[in-house]
Formats: structure tokens, C-alpha cells, sequence
């Protein structure tokens, strides 16, 4: 059984005896384990227990032929273009 995205964000139950502070740890215990195991354990979470960090959003501005240049590496690569911009500019912070 694996834990997708969308059971953390529900988040309605959480097991006691497995405290993880990552989600791929989570998802190696729930792919040898079964939930009907911990029943008893069980108690409603209102809060997210894996909350995402704030981000802050850009805007930029490119030509309509650089807008379409962006288009094609991504669909290159197999990424969205937001992605691929967000790769790019991790690689120019990383360099200077």
C-alpha cells in the first residue's frame, strides 16, 4: 500500500506508533504494513502534518517567441515550463 499525496493532505488519521518526519519514510512503512493493524491506534489530525514552505510567486514577461522556445525544451525534457524556469534559476543562485 502506498501513501499518495492526496491521504497526507486529507490527513483525517494518523497512527501514533509511527512518528516519520518524511514521506518517503511513511511510504516505506504503509508498503510492508497495513492500516486495519493500528484501528486502535487511530485519532482524527485536524492540522496538516506535512504542511508545504510558503513560496512567493513571479511574473515574467518574455516574447511571444521566447514564450514558445521555453514551450518546445520543456516538452523536450518532459517538464512543465515553470518547473524548467525554476531549474534554471536554482542553477544560476547555485553558480553565483
Amino acid at each position: 500500500m502506498l501513501v499518495t499525496s492526496a491521504i497526507v493532505h486529507v490527513e483525517v488519521a494518523k497512527c501514533k506508533s509511527q512518528q516519520s518526519s518524511s514521506i518517503t519514510e511513511l511510504a516505506q512503512f504503509w508498503d510492508t504494513h497495513d492500516l486495519t493493524d493500528f484501528t486502535d491506534q487511530l485519532e482524527e489530525v485536524p492540522e496538516p502534518v506535512f504542511a508545504r514552505k510558503p513560496v512567493t510567486m513571479l511574473t515574467i514577461r518574455l516574447q511571444p517567441d521566447e514564450a514558445e522556445a521555453l514551450e518546445r525544451l520543456a516538452t523536450a525534457t518532459g517538464v512543465e515550463q515553470a518547473t524548467l524556469i525554476q531549474e534554471w534559476v536554482r542553477e544560476k543562485l547555485r553558480a553565483s
